[in-house]
């Protein structure tokens, strides 16, 4: 596997291959939204490419953001 949240709040939903995660991160800091998403997705990709992860919706936050 990729990349991995050494401090990472992770929330998983949903089923049959559709899912939606919020992470909560340190490591998003500095980071646009679509350079967070890209991390997740590099951890991801296997499970995307087996076809266990059809689509997903990713709501990244930093702890700072988070309300």
């Amino acid at each position: 596997m990729g990349h991995r949240f050494k401090d990472a709040q992770i929330e998983v939903s949903g089923s049959e291959s559709k899912f939606e995660a919020r992470i909560i991160s340190s490591e998003f800091e500095s980071l646009k939204t679509i350079d967070r998403h890209k991390l997740v997705y590099q951890s991801l990709d296997s499970y995307i490419k087996s076809g266990e992860i059809h689509a997903i919706s990713l709501k990244t936050l930093t702890p700072n953001e988070v309300s």
